[in-house]
């Protein structure tokens, strides 16, 4: 006897624990030798994470698509593993050595530090993974990989190596993110741009004539790092700005510092911001750093790596010039007490023409929270253009598709104006560079140090001492391999022919450019070949009211917190359910409510089967059924089965969600089931036992359309049924999808559906036309044709029953003062002089309509101004438009029963 309820606590890890024992999920499977293979490689989460909600979806997304195609007899691999996330990780043990009260990282050295971050990885750092086999994710686990797995490693030194050897990786002095706190690089991944209120300081500087003598003459400039300033090496100006033209080719002497600098004609300079005249500090600003490119001017860097101002011994700051004492007094402090000190000083010289209010977007470190600061070091860069254009022609060219189709757009704007990728981190854990240095500074780039000696052995006639590069390589660049470093490159491996390139990506919008841009280009300059022939890319999932989930807004919902309290199935059918294409994800605790509450109505259909009789029977044959009922009953399968088989395989998650959703609660249990009743309460017979049969079986259908969504409830169902026939068969996961063609029976459609639609009808007009729920009121058919009048010889008293009809006439011409119903081109009324007051009714409806005119007027007007749309919070925005939806499906009701009352 089933349970009375279905409880995911006690069942998900016995479930799972059955999966892991049969190796369900395992690639390569013998009795799959000969199938199609299907490949799918997880966004690698960060070895320091634990589960949230964007997880959550991405996973179950992945998942969906795995266990559809392993249903569908293919050989799937759905590749796991985990990212080392330099930075992340290496904070999270430096956090922990200060907790524990240990010598810090510098103290330890390098060798013993990354000792210790491997130690904490094999103790916690599978914390995810753990996690992710809770949401049920049906990854071969046997094959769970790491970004700095040996294997792995192998393949980061290759492709560093070969793309050394063909000049597209160098080393370069550029500006890069600084994180000082961390003393490193950080990508523009890794940057917050947070609203900061400050100021704007507006300084004059002098003009000097040909001898260096100051003329008089001033050119005011404004900044919001007057720190900067000490590393300025020009002033630029419009060409075209006539205020300034006569000065473009003169010089300024810099205050505080007394350096020579030019005014320089650049389109850089807006001649409608503040003065019109810009400082151009090369070192210490990205836009000025290309100005200074174009006009050839000094790169002076003013900050050491913990953002203190670095002046002594600074032979570009001095530049031959003789700074105030003031000025060279500033060394060593911080960066913002160097600000106030700078403001100070110039307004005691008289340079300090006025201060404005000012707030702007500071850049910050996502894990130090500093401000970061752009700062110019010897990094190593990738030249990407060439790779670039690769990844650029292989989406035009149509060898990978992006769904939705729209963010080919993101991708190609970013390809197309693409810089060279900074892939060097100051950091000890990660993929060590393989570079080594003599003692004159020369470079060997090799795949070991062996190599290395050899190469400078040969250079010099003679061995020599070298020194290894300290910095790490970005984890994007080992991530940028995960598609074919898990598969054993670069060895030619069995794995890497049959599985490269993977089926899809999924994947989040926010990573296009730093991963999913990264995997093409590598991908096809490794192999020749693109790394996945569709990315798919879903959106964002929000809190209920559209808001971004954050920490600070306190509005962060944990996954685990739900599966805890609905299970697994019901968290996973909610996000595949709402992931409609492009939109973002408004997650609300109620929605994953309901959804339990729909596993539980599977549940209660199920033991409502066993209840009566309904049991699997291996010979039952679909296509044989007798009964009209049952003929639909399988009918409506079929549609439903090809509904969420499309949906899937054009990655409409909500499409095939909501289609099995609809079959399963409102065709199977509220029609099928409730049409079914008097069958099975009625005699024996071979009606009522064709009916158990198609019921037995159709629960089975159920079982396989709904396992991508809901494998636990599903698993545990498909095992309870065939224990209560008897049967032994292998786990749901591995069974085949539904194969229902042929059994639509367009006769047994016209007449069950002829039924369900009068009642729905029938039911529509009580609602809106306020009939109070337990009258029993009369039905009219208008001039029924000869189908109808047999179809209601038979379901009459279903008809009466399910709609509360006290009678059933048929009539010529339709009664006055009825509502009018037309169900599949034929008239019917329901007479209701009497049961409600008709005018009073149709006058409610049309001041409802009125104002729900009104409403929708309104809320035009404010998605019409620009400004509310500039204005508003994005959630609020979004409130407004759901508000309009709304308002305009309630109108098409009230208009609908205005009609049947007036008809």
């Amino acid at each position: 006897m089933m349970d009375k309820t279905f409880d995911p606590a006690a069942v998900e890890a016995r479930i799972a624990a059955e999966w892991e024992e049969a190796q369900a999920f395992r690639a390569g499977r013998p009795d799959r030798a000969g199938a199609e293979p299907y490949s799918i490689m997880i966004p690698p989460p960060n070895v320091t994470g634990s589960l949230h909600m964007g997880h959550a979806l991405n996973n179950t997304l992945q998942d969906v698509l795995a266990r559809f195609e392993r249903l569908r007899g293919k050989d799937v691999l759905w590749q796991p593993g985990t990212d080392h996330a330099g930075i992340a990780t290496q904070m999270v043990v430096e956090r922990r050595l200060m907790e524990q009260q240990q010598p810090d990282r510098r103290s330890l050295g390098r060798p013993e530090f990354v000792r210790r971050v491997w130690e904490w990885k094999a103790e916690s750092g599978g914390t995810i993974v753990n996690q992710l086999k809770r949401l049920g994710a049906s990854c071969d686990w046997s094959r769970e990989r790491f970004t700095m797995d040996e294997g792995l490693s192998k393949a980061v030194l290759k492709v560093f190596v070969d793309l050394h050897a063909q000049g597209l990786i160098y080393r370069d002095k550029r500006l890069v993110n600084w994180d000082p706190k961390f003393q490193t690089a950080i990508s523009d991944l890794e940057v917050q741009q947070v609203e900061v209120k400050g100021h704007l300081w507006h300084f004059a500087y002098p003009v000097v004539d040909e001898a260096g003598t100051e003329t008089g003459e001033t050119i005011t400039v404004a900044t919001t790092r007057p720190e900067t300033m000490l590393g300025d090496t020009a002033v630029a100006v419009h060409p075209e700005d006539e205020r300034y033209r006569a000065l473009v080719g003169k010089r300024l002497r810099l205050p505080l510092v007394g350096r020579l600098i030019p005014i320089v004609a650049d389109e850089y300079s807006d001649p409608e911001k503040g003065t019109g005249a810009v400082k151009i500090t090369p070192a210490h600003d990205f836009n000025d750093f290309e100005v200074g490119r174009r006009h050839g001017l000094a790169q002076i860097n003013i900050l050491d790596e913990e953002a203190r101002i670095s002046l002594d011994g600074n032979a570009d700051f001095l530049d031959g010039t003789s700074p105030e004492p003031e000025a060279l007094a500033l060394h060593g402090l911080d960066r913002f007490e160097a600000r106030a000190k700078v403001v100070a000083l110039m307004e005691e010289r008289g340079r300090l023409v006025t201060i404005e209010p000012n707030t702007h977007a500071v850049p910050h470190g996502d894990r130090s929270g500093v401000v970061i600061e752009p700062y110019l070091t010897d990094q190593w860069y990738v030249n990407v253009k060439p790779l670039a254009e690769r990844a650029l022609q292989a989406v035009r060219d149509g060898r990978t598709r992006f769904v939705p189709e729209t963010y080919e757009k993101t991708y190609f704007q970013w390809l197309e104006n693409i810089e060279p990728w900074c892939i060097s981190r100051q950091l000890w854990w990660g993929h060590q560079i393989p570079a080594w240095y003599d003692a004159d500074g020369n470079c060997f780039v090799a795949s070991s140090e062996e190599e290395a000696l050899a190469q400078a052995a040969a250079k010099h006639g003679r061995p020599v001492t070298l020194r290894r590069d300290e910095d790490v390589l970005d984890t994007w660049f080992s991530s940028g391999l995960w598609p074919f470093s898990t598969l054993g490159w670069p060895e030619q491996t069995p794995e890497l022919a049959r599985y490269y390139p993977t089926s899809a990506l999924v994947t989040g919008f926010d990573i296009i450019f730093f991963w999913v841009a990264r995997m093409m280009m590598l991908g096809l300059h490794a192999l020749d070949e693109v790394p996945f022939r569709t990315i798919y890319i879903h959106a964002l999932v929000r809190d209920e009211k559209g808001a971004k989930m954050s920490k600070s807004k306190g509005n962060v919902v944990d996954p685990l917190d739900l599966v805890d309290r609905y299970g697994a199935d019901a968290l996973r059918f909610t996000l595949a359910a709402m992931a409609a294409q492009g939109r973002d994800i408004k997650l609300s605790v109620q929605r994953v409510e309901g959804y339990r509450n729909f596993a539980t109505k599977l549940w209660n259909a199920a033991r409502f089967a066993e209840m009566n009789g309904c049991r699997l029977d291996p010979a039952f044959a679909p296509g044989s059924v007798t009964q009209t009922l049952n003929a639909w009953a399988l009918g409506e399968a079929a549609r439903a089965v090809a509904e969420v088989t499309g949906a899937i395989e054009a990655y409409r998650f909500n499409d095939a969600a909501n289609a099995a959703y609809r079959f399963v609660w409102n065709v199977f249990c509220d029609w099928y089931l409730e049409l079914a009743k008097p069958v099975l309460q009625g005699e024996d017979g071979p009606a009522k036992e064709e009916t158990r049969r198609t019921i037995a079986f159709i629960i089975d259908q159920i079982c396989v359309l709904l396992h991508p969504f809901m494998p636990f409830l599903t698993e545990e169902l498909w095992a309870t049924k065939a224990r209560e026939a008897g049967l032994t068969r292998p786990l749901l996961a591995l069974a085949a999808w539904p194969d229902l063609g042929g059994l639509a029976k367009p006769e047994a459609e016209a007449e069950i559906g002829w039924v369900v639609d009068l009642v729905s009808e029938i039911r529509s007009a009580r609602s809106e036309t306020n009939v109070p729920a337990g009258a029993q009121i009369p039905l009219v058919l208008v001039a029924p044709g000869e189908a109808v009048r047999e179809r209601l010889s038979r379901w009459g008293d279903t008809v009466r029953r399910l709609g509360r009809i006290a009678s059933i006439e048929t009539v010529e011409t339709s009664p006055r003062n009825a509502v009018q119903l037309i169900v599949r081109g034929e008239v019917a009324a329901l007479p209701l002089e009497g049961v409600v007051d008709l005018a009073a009714e149709v006058a409610r409806l049309k001041k409802e309509d009125a104002k729900l005119d009104g409403e929708i007027g309104k809320i035009d007007a404010k998605l019409g101004n620009a400004d509310f749309l500039a204005r508003a919070p994005e959630e609020v925005v979004e409130e407004q438009r759901e508000r309009r939806d709304a308002a305009i499906a309630r109108r098409e009701k009230v208009r609908d029963a205005l009609t049947r009352l007036q008809g």
